[in-house]
């Protein structure tokens, strides 16, 4: 064969495999960088700092994860909050009212409210696997921090996929941890981000203490999840992620 078609065949069967190498290494980051802060099932306690420019108020909640899918948060404190809790298996969530005594399933459409008057939605406290199944992960760009590689991966949903972000951008450092996550709406106008500071060993891993969630363009109004205490057993009991267990408070 002619050494020109040869070569002409290789570049296009490289420029072929490149894209999709490339796809294929981004999406792995983002997977290992979900299993890192979340593991195969996590339990947490968090406290919950909400800031406005005429107000602040907080509240503690213990929370438990297992695999991509299924998270349980109960708050603890104040009194007044306290039983007030939240329930997602897969794409499902319930959320309990223990005054009233009463469960209510979200409809879809209620997924991406705030939680509690935060400015983290339903599906940002619960951790939710969307990224991971609904988006298309392509890397960007790479930055330095404190001596590490920083990967900057650019999430686009799916055609079909049944979510309310039009883009997100990712920067996850070469040690796992996810450094920060922007939202963007249909028109890719920026709407809020997440970021995280003071990491350090917490239930045998590096993570990181504080995350800070904000919305675009609003200084002096954000939320900050505290870890107080953060374990990654092996496994949690299924029935741990029921609608009964939801409306049970034990203490743990």
């Amino acid at each position: 064969m002619n050494p020109l078609k040869v070569f002409t065949m290789l570049c296009l069967c490289l420029g072929m495999a490149l894209p999709a190498a490339e796809a294929q290494n981004a999406k792995d980051m983002v997977r290992t960088a979900f299993e890192h802060y979340r593991g195969n099932a996590s339990r947490a306690t968090v406290e919950m700092v909400i800031h406005r420019p005429s107000w602040q108020r907080s509240m503690t909640m213990e929370a438990w994860t297992k695999g991509t899918s299924k998270s349980l948060i109960r708050i603890t404190a104040p009194a007044k909050d306290e039983g007030n809790g939240t329930l997602k298996n897969g794409r499902d969530m319930w959320t309990y009212n223990p005054k009233v005594n009463r469960v209510i399933k979200l409809p879809p459409a209620l997924m991406s409210q705030a939680w509690m008057g935060s400015d983290f939605s339903n599906n940002d406290l619960s951790k939710s696997d969307s990224i991971l199944n609904d988006y298309t992960h392509t890397q960007v760009g790479t930055e330095t921090s404190d001596g590490h590689t920083v990967y900057v991966i650019k999430s686009m949903p799916d055609p079909a996929a049944p979510v309310v972000w039009g883009m997100q951008m990712l920067k996850i450092r070469d040690d796992h941890i996810l450094l920060s996550q922007e939202f963007y709406d249909e028109e890719l106008k920026p709407v809020k981000k997440i970021t995280v500071e003071k990491i350090q060993m917490l239930g045998g891993r590096m993570f990181p203490k504080v995350w800070k969630m904000q919305e675009h363009g609003l200084d002096d109004q954000y939320t900050l999840l505290r870890y107080h205490r953060l374990e990654f057993p092996d496994d949690l009991p299924e029935r741990l992620f029921t609608v009964q267990e939801l409306k049970t408070l034990r203490p743990r």
